[in-house]
């Protein structure tokens, strides 16, 4: 399993307002691999983002996870495979307020329409254990520091054991010592479950964390890099 981006253009607005956020984009990601995307603000990096979530329809181009082609896909279809094959960290983890850390992970469940058991609770606490967070299986959100809400958002991005993670800016809200631990989380848990991800970051201090690196400028990749770990 794995991402497949082929010769991707997204255009937005009409007319005179029309711009490409997307040109001619083509990348690959295989399980286990962690691939960080950089660029300015405006590059086109949160517009990739969307097209291999299945938020946005390319103008044209294919995006396959795995055997599953999103660009030939209707909407519930989309909606059925964002649930269950892939997985989202966002800037800030987006956590509800009012469920312990163990039960942002069992949400996932319920969202997929599925009455939780036994081995849905095991799994969620062995996530919380992968990412050091099982001691805290029991506290709100308001009761976390800001890297410990980032790895609870982790382990519930994991929670549907998807195919593919994506990770906009994971490291925005935190300083840079937390921001390292998180990232080198990243990889590991991508690296442990086989996930393929794809990590928007502004921040070229993270790079050697991931496996390999795109730069985007206007929606056309600039170069690709393998980091400085391989």
């Amino acid at each position: 399993m794995g991402l497949q981006v082929k010769d991707v253009v997204l255009e937005l607005g009409d007319g005179d307002q029309k711009i490409t956020a997307l040109d001619h984009v083509s990348f690959g990601i295989a399980a286990g691999e962690l691939l960080a995307v950089l660029g300015p603000s405006g590059a086109g990096k949160s517009s990739l983002l969307a097209v291999c979530g299945g938020l946005r329809h390319p103008t044209s181009g294919t995006v396959v996870i795995g055997d599953k082609e999103l660009t030939a896909m209707h909407d519930s279809q989309l909606t059925r495979l964002r649930l269950k094959s892939i997985g989202f960290v966002f800037q800030q983890s987006n956590l509800i307020s009012s469920l312990t850390s163990l039960d942002q992970l069992m949400l996932m469940v319920h969202l997929g329409g599925h009455r939780p058991t036994k081995a849905d609770r095991d799994h969620a606490m062995a996530l919380l254990r992968s990412v050091d967070m099982a001691h805290r299986a029991n506290r709100l959100p308001d009761q976390l520091s800001g890297g410990e809400r980032q790895r609870i958002g982790i382990a519930r991005a994991l929670m549907t054991k998807p195919s593919l993670l994506l990770v906009d800016e994971p490291t925005s809200m935190l300083d840079r010592v937390r921001g390292r631990q998180i990232v080198e989380l990243l990889s590991e848990q991508c690296h442990q479950h086989q996930v393929a991800a794809v990590m928007v970051t502004h921040d070229r201090s993270m790079l050697d964390a991931a496996d390999r690196s795109l730069h985007i400028v206007d929606g056309r990749i600039q170069e690709a890099a393998v980091s400085a770990t391989n």
